[in-house]
C-alpha cells in the first residue's frame, strides 16, 4: 500500500474511534485537554497495536493465501466499510461520560477490532508494519482527540456522517486494491 492509501486507511479506522470521542465530548460539559488526551492516547494505541497484532497473524497464512489476499484485503475492507455504514444508522446510546482506564479500555478494544483484519491485509499485501501502524496510531490520536473537543462544541450533529464516511473509504481502498490486482 502506498503512503496515501495507508493514510485515507488509518482515517477510515478512526471514524469508530471519533464517533465514539465525540459522545465522550458531548457527555463532558467542561473538555479539558486531559480529556482529549485520555481518549487520543487509548484510541490511537490501540488502533496501532490492533493493525500491528492482525500484521502478524497475516504474515502465518501469506504463504497459503498470496495468489488470491487481493480478494482478502478487498473482503475484509468491504465488510468492515459495510458494517461502519450499518452502525451509523443505528439508534444512539446513552452517553457515558466516564473516562476510568476500565472504560476506556472496553471502548479501545471495541473500536479497534477493525484494525486487526486491517493489520492481516497489511501483512498479505507485503506492506511495512512500522509505517502503517505509526500512520494509523498517530492518526487515530489525532483524530480522537478532536472528536472529543468537536463533541463539546458541536454534538452529535457529525458522528453518523463521519463513521459511514469512514466505511465508504475502506470500500474504496478495497475495491482499488482488488482492481490493481487483477488489471495492473
Amino acid at each position: 500500500m502506498s503512503f496515501v492509501e495507508i493514510l485515507l486507511t488509518a482515517i477510515g479506522l478512526s471514524m469508530d474511534a471519533f464517533a465514539v470521542s465525540v459522545c465522550k465530548g458531548l457527555s463532558i460539559r467542561n473538555v479539558r485537554i486531559s480529556h482529549m488526551l485520555t481518549a487520543g492516547i487509548w484510541f490511537g494505541f490501540f488502533q496501532g497495536l490492533m493493525p500491528a497484532l492482525g500484521f502478524y497473524a497475516g504474515e502465518l497464512f501469506y504463504t497459503f493465501v498470496s495468489s488470491f489476499s487481493h480478494w482478502i484485503a478487498f473482503v475484509l475492507l468491504s465488510v468492515i466499510g459495510v458494517n461502519m455504514i450499518l452502525e451509523a444508522g443505528k439508534e444512539e446510546e446513552a452517553l457515558n461520560h466516564s473516562m476510568a482506564p476500565l472504560t476506556m479500555l472496553t471502548l479501545a478494544v471495541a473500536t479497534s477490532i477493525d484494525a486487526f483484519a486491517v493489520g492481516t491485509s497489511l501483512a498479505l499485501l507485503d506492506t511495512p508494519l512500522f509505517p502503517a501502524v505509526l500512520i494509523i496510531g498517530c492518526t487515530t490520536f489525532l483524530i480522537s482527540s478532536a472528536g472529543v473537543l468537536l463533541g463539546g462544541k458541536f454534538g452529535a450533529r457529525y458522528q453518523k456522517g463521519s463513521t459511514r464516511a469512514g466505511g465508504i473509504i475502506l470500500i474504496a481502498i478495497g475495491l482499488r486494491i482488488l482492481l490493481r490486482a487483477l488489471f495492473f
